[in-house]
């Protein structure tokens, strides 16, 4: 199999995954009293998953008086997303309207596939494959959700709460080679863990972005270990 074959079966196991995971937002987003279109409208100009659901929750909890609340939620938790476009900058290229145009899609999934490959041709492929297909597949099925959520019942009964989180760990599995690579994982994920029953949705996750960068800065696991000098091993040995 070809690389940009492989990038394209990696890409649309992402966007499948992924896409699956609409009809719960649409489900729950017109339970929590949206109307059809408000929910698709929602996807459309928001389309951060995380974001979307983080505003539901709040709206659902309080209604039209946590409006600011949940604005305020779903803002923080998109925050990561410039992160993400400073890191896909480079990546993407191109003038103003095509980086522009690369900003609606920047999402956890496109950037994950595209710095998961090594040839930057492949990146962008990875970028936008994986980009605009959860776009299309999100909004579809957010309209299939909105419409039979009452038939659907909980979406975690399907199991798909989980689809994202299997994607995500599908793509990162690979990465952790390195003893670096498991500790940033495993800092990021504890501090995330422990600080999202006190903390507003959003906070957690910048919180576990900074600890991750300290602890990948530093990369105080994977330093090389310093070479011997070839003379002195020798001197030493003919010494001896």
């Amino acid at each position: 199999m070809s690389a940009e074959r492989e990038v394209w079966r990696e890409a649309l196991g992402v966007v499948l995954a992924t896409s699956a995971y609409g009809v719960s937002f649409g489900a729950l987003a017109v339970a929590s009293g949206l109307d059809v279109w408000q929910t698709c409208v929602l996807s459309l100009l928001m389309f951060t998953g995380g974001s979307q659901f983080a505003f539901v929750g709040v709206f659902t909890a309080g209604g039209l008086a946590a409006l600011p609340s949940a604005i305020a939620s779903a803002a923080l938790l998109g925050v990561r997303n410039v992160a993400y476009g400073m890191r896909m900058s480079p990546i993407v290229g191109g003038g103003p309207v095509r980086k522009a145009a690369a900003a609606h899609f920047t999402i956890d999934e496109s950037t994950a596939v595209a710095i998961s490959q090594s040839d930057p041709r492949l990146r962008q492929v990875g970028f936008w494959v994986t980009g605009i297909g959860i776009f299309v597949g999100w909004n579809i099925t957010t309209l299939i959700g909105a419409l039979v959520g009452d038939v659907l019942g909980d979406p975690k009964t399907w199991g798909l709460d989980a689809a994202a989180a299997a994607a995500f760990l599908a793509l990162l599995w690979p990465r952790l080679a390195q003893r670096q690579a498991i500790a940033v994982g495993i800092a990021a994920a504890v501090v995330a863990a422990a600080f999202t029953p006190f903390l507003m949705p959003g906070l957690p996750v910048l919180v576990a972005a900074v600890v991750a960068i300290a602890v990948g800065w530093f990369n105080w696991m994977g330093r090389p270990v310093p070479a011997v000098d070839e003379g002195t091993d020798a001197g030493s040995a003919a010494s001896s």
